[in-house]
C-alpha cells in the first residue's frame, strides 16, 4: 500500500510538472496562475501546495526535470578517456542536440529564456539562470585549459575569455533558433561555429 501511495504521489506531481510545462509556455510564468496549472492537471490547488511550496518552486522543478539529466551528462570526467577538445566539443554539440530534438527541453528552454520575467515571486529565476550560466562557463574553461596544456597550445586569448566567447556563441545561437521558430540547423551551424572559433584560440579540431 505505501509502494502505491508513493507511486500515485510521483504520478501526481509529474501530472502538476507537465500542467505547469504547458501553462508557462501558453501563458508566460508571470501570468500563469497556480489555478490555471491545477486546473489544467485537472486537480487542486491543495495539490500544488503539497508538492511545491510556491510558483518559483513548481519553476524550478520544472526546470530541473530537464537540465539536471543535462547536467549529469555532460559534467566532464578526467579519467572518461576522452580528450578535454573533444570533451568540450561533445558538451555542446550534446546539448544543442537535446534543444533540437526533444520538444520538452525545447519548450522548457523556451519557457526559461522568452517567457519569464525576473520580477516579484519569480525574482530567484534570475539568480538560478546565472548560477547555471556560471557553472557551464566554468566546464567550458576547465576544458580549454586542459586541452592547451595536453596539446601545447598557447592560445590567442587567457581561458576565462576563451570561455566567455564560447559561451555566448552557444547561447546566441539557441536563442536565435528558438526565437526563429528553428529557421536553421541549430546543431550544425553550432558544430561549425564552435570549431572555427576553436581554430582561432589556435587548436585544430578533428
Amino acid at each position: 500500500m505505501a509502494r502505491r501511495t508513493k507511486e500515485d504521489a510521483d504520478a501526481t506531481r509529474n501530472n502538476l510538472l507537465d500542467a505547469a510545462e504547458l501553462v508557462f509556455y501558453e501563458k508566460g510564468v508571470a501570468r500563469a496562475s497556480l489555478n490555471d496549472i491545477a486546473q489544467a492537471a485537472g486537480a487542486t490547488r491543495g495539490a500544488i501546495y503539497w508538492h511545491f511550496k510556491d510558483k518559483l518552486d513548481l519553476f524550478n522543478a520544472m526546470m530541473d526535470r530537464v537540465t539536471l539529466p543535462l547536467d549529469q551528462a555532460t559534467e566532464g570526467d578526467d579519467a572518461s578517456g576522452v580528450p578535454p577538445l573533444d570533451r568540450l566539443r561533445q558538451l555542446i554539440d550534446f546539448v544543442q542536440r537535446s534543444i533540437a530534438h526533444d520538444d520538452r527541453t525545447r519548450r522548457v528552454f523556451e519557457i526559461a529564456l522568452y517567457r519569464v520575467e525576473y520580477v516579484n515571486e519569480l525574482a530567484g529565476v534570475r539568480d538560478r539562470h546565472i548560477e547555471g550560466c556560471a557553472g557551464f562557463q566554468t566546464q567550458i574553461e576547465r576544458n580549454l585549459r586542459l586541452a592547451a596544456e595536453e596539446l601545447q597550445v598557447t592560445m590567442a586569448m587567457d581561458a576565462t575569455t576563451a570561455a566567455i566567447g564560447l559561451r555566448a556563441i552557444f547561447e546566441g545561437l539557441m536563442q536565435s533558433w528558438l526565437l526563429s521558430h528553428a529557421s536553421f540547423d541549430l546543431v550544425a551551424v553550432s558544430q561549425a561555429s564552435v570549431d572555427t572559433y576553436l581554430k582561432g584560440l589556435g587548436f585544430h579540431p578533428k
